[in-house]
């Protein structure tokens, strides 16, 4: 289930393995195929190795147990490389599209190396600070690091191929496109900042929107009109137009990752105590012991006994079976109005296994993500981050570091957006390194000046 396919002669070569910036490195034996390259320099990655200090679901725990946002991601290319296994033996016909388990995981490895340091309130906060300079999202700051930002070519990223870039678009289109101006008034005090008021637009920033071209550049006009076209949710939670298709690639992500979400994160809550079983009960088992799948029902119906057990490993035969159950459960989509393959397929659930994963989903956001605890110190991670950016903007060729500074003073000069080189540096950063920073420009007692780096 390895990259099977021949890469090293160009005949055999598609757009879809081009990358930005030709490469001719020429180097001995290297017979690696170009997804092979792909996820080696996002293992490889500092942005990568920066997810190790980020937390999957913050307050959950203070021990050496919880997931950080690193081992989430290997668990989702764990699931996602399952995921294909799976499709390519159900769907012998598409089996050339999964020959590369390698392209699968660099999706789930990569998928959350743009999120910034205290999950979705850091997000929030740099999407409010950035309201009047194209915005902030985890999963545009995503795309930006890839293509644009670490620093394995001078200017193109890690110069991944494109179809690479392709699978980590989960919203295939720009900022300006997507944006509902709500007329909201700008808050007086960071305290009073309601994430609810300022949800972040999914899609690209503005400012890569060259990126974003070439990327969709190997598709036909009316394939690439129809990828990228968006409308109205309709739902007063998220007011802003939302993008309606996404590759074949970044669905098995996609999906990878929301089992990971769901099962993982509610094995963390119950280890730690988080839900109990009665609420299990109320709000899941009580509605998917009735399914009208018959796996479901029966698992749902006993499932509780081991995942609430004291015996460790009842409870990860449990979680094993759930996981199991969900990528068992994968079917392909196919849309005849698309030409090109990988748009042309989707992967995704069965509906009652698609009704049982939301269930799940909403048990670990109702119990989990809006516990008060966990808010607090989502809200804490708000301020912290609204505060720094408030500070550099102030005096970025004060505060900022060097490299930085260099970044924000070419943007400058070039009539390029030069809050987006701070929302960059802020965004990259882990929890406990905004949090130092933030003690030394804000807290009473300050470190000292070689007790702390700047530099990232």
């Amino acid at each position: 289930m390895s990259d099977t396919i021949s890469y090293n002669n160009a005949s055999n070569e598609t757009p879809w393995h081009a990358r930005r910036l030709g490469e001719d490195k020429a180097r001995r034996n290297d017979h690696r195929s170009p997804f092979q390259r792909d996820r080696a320099r996002i293992l490889h990655s500092a942005a990568f190795r920066r997810l190790q200090a980020k937390t999957q679901v913050h307050g959950i725990g203070m021990n050496d147990f919880f997931r950080t946002r690193l081992t989430h991601s290997l668990e989702v290319s764990q699931i996602g490389t399952g995921i294909a296994a799976q499709l390519k033996r159900k769907y012998p016909h598409i089996s050339h599209l999964l020959d590369s388990m390698s392209l699968i995981e660099s999706l789930c490895l990569a998928h959350d190396i743009g999120h910034p340091p205290f999950g979705h309130g850091g997000e929030v906060a740099l999407n409010y600070m950035m309201r009047n300079h194209g915005g902030f999202e985890g999963n545009g700051q995503t795309f930006r690091i890839l293509a644009r930002l670490e620093p394995y070519t001078e200017y193109w990223g890690m110069n991944l191929t494109r179809r690479t870039l392709l699978g980590i678009l989960k919203y295939p289109a720009l900022y300006h496109q997507l944006h509902i101006d709500l007329g909201q008034q700008e808050i007086k005090n960071h305290r009073q900042l309601k994430p609810s008021e300022w949800p972040p637009v999914k899609g690209l920033f503005d400012d890569d929107k060259d990126i974003y071209d070439w990327v969709l550049s190997a598709l036909s006009t009316q394939d690439r009109n129809r990828f990228v076209s968006y409308k109205s949710t309709g739902v007063s939670v998220y007011p802003h137009l939302k993008t309606q298709y996404k590759s074949f690639d970044c669905s098995i992500m996609e999906l990878a990752d929301d089992i990971a979400y769901a099962v993982h994160d509610l094995e963390d809550a119950i280890v730690m105590g988080v839900v109990s079983p009665k609420q299990w009960q109320q709000d899941v088992a009580s509605h998917l012991s009735l399914s009208e799948d018959e796996w479901l029902s029966n698992e749902f119906t006993h499932i509780a006994e081991k995942l609430f057990s004291h015996q460790h490993h009842l409870r990860k035969d449990a979680i094993g079976t759930l996981v199991n159950g969900f990528v068992t459960a994968i079917v392909i989509d196919e849309d005849h109005l698309f030409d090109e393959p990988l748009l042309r397929f989707n992967a995704k659930l069965e509906p009652a296994f698609a009704d049982a994963l939301t269930t799940l989903k909403n048990f670990v956001f109702k119990f989990v993500i809006r516990k008060p605890e966990i808010q607090m110190l989502e809200y804490k991670g708000q301020q912290i981050i609204m505060e720094l950016f408030e500070a550099f903007e102030s005096d970025p060729q004060r505060l900022l570091p060097l490299n930085t500074q260099e970044r924000w003073q070419h943007a400058k000069e070039n009539n390029l957006n030069e809050m987006r080189v701070i929302a960059d540096y802020i965004s990259g950063m882990t929890d406990e390194f905004a949090g130092r920073l933030h003690q030394q420009l804000f807290g009473p007692k300050s470190a000292g000046i070689f007790e702390i780096s700047l530099e990232r």
